[in-house]
């Protein structure tokens, strides 16, 4: 039977080379009763392949069953596989066989073998070397003829050395490894899927069939869709039943196609922030604004606090004592010298004659503009500040002084464990 039959026998779409070599490999092993074991990421079709091998093998008019291992509780899975005798634990009310004794003669397929226990997987190894099986509770031998064929989207070597998974059965396992490749591998193979998506789905709600433009395609063929073919599906129906046009731009297709930021819960920050916040919780998006807001509002205070110093020192008539001045060259220094200014509301209320200074500040000559001098600040700082005055203000009642510096409070007691804040 050739590849294209096969496809179309069990409804599969592409012609990508990984495709087409994993098809292969699944005909050419279907007709032994080798164990197989299919590798790929979540959603890209492995049980197909179990189903295509159990049809092509001498077994197919035998049971087949499915079994996610990762759906069955570690505490039943042995009686679910192995069956159980009467009140071998509690609720065990009668004697049951289980699926490797129903499916006798058959095949099954054990999905997400890398989430069975390790207890379990020392049964399964040794089904698979004598076909031999005890039920929960009994001491009686039973024997088995039934092929496995596993799944996993998992690197079992890899859990194999964690102590995970045993490596004797992964050796077991996989005398035939068959790897399915994920859809971002198969690019030339979206169109093809989505086309057939949207038929169908056009189909099952009586409407027009979907079709996308040339940067819609592009953009389509291009995503990562690490959902596989899961997701795109899941895409193909959405936009068929929400889209406002039958024909998908792609402006319309960005609509159902999150962007990576939004798929990650992530937003933009600057990269001077000074702090590394990647896995503190940092409520970026609030939290960046309200320290912005501070770092500015602190800075006018201080430009306003110096234009008040330098019209106070010029009313009174003071004039600068180094020289560079004279020659219209403003000196800067990193620290002036300390001032005293009593009282301090003198100026304001119009009585400057009381102002007095012990060290004159940096001062300009009349006619020059002063320069403002930039700030070495720290944000962290002056956010510690203003919440313990916030909370100093309204008397430790954190709801009150949660509004007043307009966060949460769950924000608010987050930042006072964070700084230490005793309140």
């Amino acid at each position: 039977m050739d590849l294209q039959s096969i496809k179309n026998r069990f409804g599969i779409i592409g012609n990508s080379p990984a495709l087409n070599h994993a098809l292969s490999t699944a005909v050419q092993v279907a007709a032994t009763d080798l164990s197989v074991l299919i590798v790929g990421e979540s959603g890209v079709g492995k049980e197909v392949f179990s189903n295509i091998i159990h049809a092509l093998s001498s077994r197919k008019h035998n049971s087949f069953i499915a079994v996610n291992c990762g759906a069955i509780p570690e505490g039943t899975i042995d009686s679910e596989l192995f069956g159980h005798e009467k009140g071998s634990f509690t609720g065990a009310v009668d004697s049951r066989k289980g699926y490797f004794e129903t499916v006798n003669g058959g095949t099954i397929f054990l999905d997400e073998i890398g989430e069975m226990p390790l207890g379990t997987q020392a049964r399964l190894l040794r089904v698979l070397e004598t076909g031999e099986f005890l039920r929960v509770g009994s001491s009686k031998v039973q024997k088995t003829d039934v092929r496995v064929i596993a799944a996993t989207n998992r690197n079992l070597l890899e859990n194999s050395s964690q102590y995970k998974f045993r490596e004797d059965l992964y050796y077991r396992l996989s005398t035939v490894p068959i790897r399915v490749p994920a859809l971002r591998d198969r690019k030339e193979d979206v169109p093809l899927l989505f086309r057939k998506f949207a038929a169908d789905f056009a189909e099952k709600y009586k409407t027009t069939s979907i079709q996308l433009d040339a940067g819609a395609l592009q953009i389509l063929t291009n995503y990562p869709w690490k959902g596989n073919v899961r997701e795109l599906k899941n895409a193909a129906e959405q936009i068929s039943v929400l889209s406002p046009s039958k024909v998908v731009t792609i402006d319309i297709l960005r609509q159902f196609l999150p962007t990576s930021e939004q798929t990650m819960g992530l937003s933009v920050v600057p990269s001077n922030t000074g702090g590394n916040y990647s896995n503190s919780g940092f409520d970026f998006a609030t939290e960046r604004d309200i320290l912005y807001k501070l770092f500015f509002d602190m800075k006018k205070d201080m430009n306003d606090l110096k234009q008040m110093i330098f019209d106070v020192a010029n009313h009174q008539g003071y004039t600068p004592q180094d020289p560079a001045i004279n020659k219209n060259i403003v000196p800067v220094y990193a620290e002036p010298e300390p001032m005293n200014i009593t009282p301090p509301n003198s100026y304001i209320s119009g009585n400057a004659s009381n102002t007095n200074f012990n060290n004159a500040p940096i001062l300009l000559e009349p006619g020059l503009q002063h320069e403002d001098v930039e700030e070495t600040l720290s944000l962290l700082d002056k956010e510690r500040e203003y919440i313990t005055k916030a909370l100093k203000k309204h008397k430790s009642r954190r709801r009150d002084a949660a509004i007043e510096l307009g966060i949460s409070e769950r924000t608010l007691y987050r930042k006072i464990k964070e700084y230490g804040i005793k309140e």
